[in-house]
């Protein structure tokens, strides 16, 4: 690992409550991110003061740009697509959904949090226990306009979360963030079957865990650790190779883009911090970043919302 260890800086102030899910958007130049617990996506174009906010009627937890240019949403209890008239609109904007599918109906304690399209352009995605006991009651699953909602083989998790895919889509990393172990495993998008899970890397900070992960150019995972203020760069086989640090507590999901593919950027949180904490640490909420020594951004695939054709009679 780096003797030397970068720190972020701010790069937009905000109060999110639970700021997660950020992604660059190559279409619209901007970063996109949802604060769940307001039930808000925002998006922001670097260089400019004013940002895109959409209520939403629950909180998502997830979402993905389509190829259409549209959004799927992973709200609380399901999925929806929606459409935002103007992509570099700024203020208040209103996006109308439509809902796809209910997840969990059964289980009311649970809700969908991160998640992330596979190679293929369909939305992996896993659920959490929102109760404070944290069960392990959570599941993954893969959604798609073709297959509809398939469950991944996955062990139940209490907080699902870093799933992101290695660049040639064949490796799935996903973690249960109580678990304090991010896990990968062979992945098959058209079967949405996994096999040969396996331990990935291991955090020995007992007040860090796990949060939202990406992959980069060359195969390495970047995961944002709550509660330690900090990113870590692990290597295709595990190894921690750099770590750069936030200057909050509740780093929540990193995210590489910017218009030349060198900028790491992460969401942070404030929630579950006391007010002496946030009085001392008065910009969680806000996203911070960096700009890289080289071009790593690798980009996310885009939902496949394209009519399917009608099976062959």
């Amino acid at each position: 690992m780096d003797s030397i260890q970068p720190s972020a800086s701010l790069a937009l102030a905000q109060q999110a409550v639970l700021g997660e899910c950020l992604q660059w958007h190559g279409p619209s130049q901007r970063w996109w991110w949802t604060d769940i617990e307001a039930a808000r996506l925002h998006a922001w174009t670097p260089g400019s003061e004013a940002t895109l906010s959409c209520a939403l009627p629950d909180r998502m937890g997830c979402f993905a740009h389509t190829r259409s240019g549209g959004l799927i949403a992973g709200l609380a209890q399901g999925l929806s697509l929606g459409r935002l008239d103007d992509l570099q609109a700024v203020g208040a904007a209103d996006i109308a959904l439509q809902p796809l599918v209910t997840v969990e109906a059964d289980e009311p304690r649970t809700r969908i949090n991160d998640g992330r399209c596979d190679r293929r352009g369909q939305l992996v995605f896993g659920t959490m226990h929102e109760g404070p006991q944290r069960e392990a009651i959570g599941s993954f699953y893969q959604y798609s306009l073709r297959h509809g909602l398939r469950r991944l083989a996955l062990p139940t998790v209490a907080i699902a979360n870093s799933i992101c895919f290695s660049p040639d889509g064949g490796t799935l990393y996903f973690c249960d963030t109580r678990s304090q172990l991010i896990q990968h495993c062979d992945y098959d998008a058209d079967s949405a079957s996994v096999s040969q899970i396996r331990p990935f890397a291991r955090m020995v900070d007992p007040g860090g865990w796990p949060d939202g992960s990406v992959i980069d150019v060359e195969g390495c995972l970047w995961n944002a650790q709550w509660g330690v203020g900090r990113i870590a760069r692990y290597a295709p086989d595990g190894r921690l190779l750099q770590s750069v640090s936030v200057p909050v507590a509740h780093t929540s999901c990193p995210a590489l883009g910017g218009e030349c593919g060198d900028q790491l950027m992460v969401t942070t949180a404030r929630q579950e911090l006391s007010p002496a904490q946030l009085a001392a640490m008065p910009l969680s909420g806000s996203l911070f970043g960096l700009r890289l020594a080289q071009d790593l951004a690798l980009a996310d695939e885009l939902f496949d919302d394209r009519p399917q054709e009608e099976t062959p009679k």
